[in-house]
């Protein structure tokens, strides 16, 4: 662009363009002149696409003209507002850069719009004579100042005055914030920090402009270094025959006692000219030889279907919301985020929630056995496939922390077992064989399976399956749902639609443990010990929370398949008097079954316990 400026400006001029003593016409016809090269390649496939074209890296620093032409110079952006504000003497013939792009989304002042291009291409709005001028910085002297020309200022002990910010008001590490052009317009950001500074603090600024890499490194570099500078200050007055220096020159300060070159922010006309002035350097404004990467593009992906595992869940540390279920989705190709809609009916849906989170899911690809509770199940590894993500081994104590935590179950809401392992193993593309397991956590021991079979589904539950929202009063209700890649329509072929009613497990109580039997004469006596879903693992000196509004049991006595005797009791223990029972039983076998019950839940999953009834 400053190419074509540079030769257009001057073989424009007359005197660089003479007309031919031999042919009525200038020595070079401008209007005849041409730019190479377009290159038939569409842009911006070339450059991006490095698999077909392997020269796209040379586009950063070629000739190309393609994705190039729609820039605009910055001398015209900023003549543009002006113009839309109302200001008509302006002088934008010392301002350079390139524009690839500007958003002014709000009605604003003009001072709000040129803001974000002040920062990042560094130039100043300067008023002289009554016309807004705009140049860019160089840090270059315009006036020397030596002590004959300075004035004394009564109010001042000396002729300048230094001064430094404290170190407290200057961060060393500055971010800008802008849109990458050349990476899909996705948010870029570049940072700068200074070598020498350790400080946590970052100061953040963000413009809608488009930029590339490289560009946006150098303006944040120059910030950073404009913002270091400018710590130091001078303070000084000038005599009124000094009224050639105006705000924004640059004056050099050769002086006896101090040299430098300071950039005047400030003038005060007070019969003496009191200045005040920031510390600049020329050397701040020379561009930097940065590396420009090349464009880059993220392959499409196409509206390719969506599969969602829907799990109602116990509380797995006790912070979630009871009632709400788990949604985990998945996709191959992942199309970047999946919209989940929700209704009543199968119709007027409104949207749930979108997913930017690929769950890692996958499938059981050897069974899974029944084992033991409350130690270490070491039985054979269990073979998993991952449809995307990987599994690793954890030290024991981090499982102990909820490390390598997984629900295993048969897809539907309700029947999932959270296991957690400690070692895995790669054992193919995405397929990983876990052991050293701990079964049946958070409360899930009734839902351990004589055996989970191949195919049976595996959600990680590393914090990328979330929540969704839906009222306490919908619990147990049908509720439909569709969900698909979010860039779809809902009525898109790539939707898909299920309905599910949510218990809301995680009021669920847990199973009571230890339940057994005690002959106390001819009455049968039985014993359990509760367990909480709150706070369960805190091992102190008093018993764990109840987790309930009150403790209750149900206890439920079963003979032959049917149910002889139902009632409830509000301590861990009940009889079964002798008279009761032969009232109830004949000789055989009967089952005694034990659950806590929760006012929100209602009875929770029983504990079960076979006694010979003698009659």
């Amino acid at each position: 662009m400053q190419y074509l400026r540079a030769m257009i400006d001057f073989y424009g001029e007359a005197s660089n363009n003479p007309l031919s003593i031999e042919y009525g016409g200038r020595m070079i016809d401008m209007s005849r002149a041409h730019v190479w090269a377009w290159d038939a390649r569409p842009y911006p496939f070339f450059p991006a696409t490095r698999s077909l074209w392997s020269d796209g890296d040379n586009y950063a620093r070629g000739h190309w003209l393609n994705g190039r032409v729609s820039a605009r110079t910055l001398a015209d952006v900023v003549a543009d507002i002006c113009r839309r504000s109302g200001v008509t003497r302006f002088d934008v013939s010392k301002l350079y850069g390139l524009v690839r792009g500007y958003v002014v989304d709000d009605v604003t002042t003009a001072r709000a719009a040129l803001q974000p291009l002040m920062l990042t291409f560094g130039f100043d709005a300067i008023e002289r004579n009554g016309m807004l001028v705009f140049e860019n910085r160089d840090g270059k002297p315009d006036h020397v100042v030596t002590d004959a020309e300075l004035a004394l200022d009564p109010s001042r002990a000396a002729p300048v005055t230094l001064m430094r910010a404290a170190s407290a008001e200057v961060s060393g590490r500055v971010q800008i914030g802008y849109v990458d052009a050349e990476a899909d317009y996705e948010a870029g950001v570049s940072e700068a920090v200074q070598p020498d500074e350790k400080t946590h603090g970052v100061a953040r600024s963000e413009v809608p402009l488009a930029l590339t890499r490289g560009e946006g490194a150098r303006a944040v570099s120059r910030w950073l270094q404009e913002a270091r500078l400018a710590t130091d200050g001078a303070a000084f007055a000038l005599p009124p025959s000094q009224n050639k220096v105006v705000a924004g020159d640059v004056v050099k300060l050769d002086l006896r006692d101090h040299k430098g070159l300071y950039r005047i922010d400030r003038m005060e006309e007070a019969g003496l000219r009191l200045v005040e002035a920031s510390r600049v350097d020329p050397q701040v404004y020379v561009p930097q030889a940065l590396y420009e990467e090349g464009a880059t593009l993220q392959p499409h992906v196409g509206p390719t279907p969506v599969e969602m595992l829907f799990l109602d869940l116990p509380l797995l540390t006790g912070d979630e919301t009871p009632h709400e279920p788990y949604v985990a989705p998945t996709a191959r190709p992942w199309p970047g985020s999946v919209a989940l809609y929700s209704s009543p009916r199968d119709s007027d849906y409104l949207l749930q929630e979108v997913l930017r989170n690929r769950a890692t899911v996958g499938v059981l690809k050897t069974p899974l056995l029944r084992g033991p509770t409350g130690i270490w199940d070491r039985q054979q590894s269990v073979e998993i496939k991952l449809v995307s993500g990987a599994l690793s081994s954890v030290d024991p104590s981090d499982v102990f922390s909820g490390a390598n935590t997984l629900a295993i179950g048969d897809g539907t809401p309700d029947n999932w077992e959270i296991i957690q392992f400690a070692q895995a193993e790669p054992t193919g593309t995405r397929l990983f064989g876990i052991s050293k397991l701990l079964r049946g956590q958070a409360g899930t021991t009734a839902m351990i399976q004589d055996i989970w079979p191949a195919g049976s589904f595996v959600v990680v539950m590393n914090g990328k399956p979330k929540q969704i929202t839906i009222p306490s009063a919908s619990r147990g209700l049908e509720r439909h749902y569709r969900y698909g890649p979010a860039k779809q329509p809902i009525s898109a072929n790539s939707f898909r639609h299920v309905v599910h009613a949510f218990k809301g497990n995680g009021y669920r109580p847990y199973p009571v443990t230890h339940l057994s039997q005690q002959e106390a004469g001819t009455t049968h006596a039985f014993s359990w010990i509760r367990a909480t879903r709150i706070d369960g693992d805190f091992w102190g000196n008093n018993d764990v929370p109840l987790g309930e509004e009150s403790e209750l049991y149900q206890v439920t006595i079963v003979q032959d398949g049917l149910v002889k005797r139902q009632t409830t009791t509000t301590q861990p223990s009940w009889a079964y008097e002798n008279a009761a029972r032969q009232s109830d039983l004949v000789a055989g076998q009967y089952q005694i079954s034990v659950a806590q019950i929760s006012a929100r839940f209602g009875a929770g999953p029983a504990r079960a316990l076979l006694v010979t009834a003698v009659t």
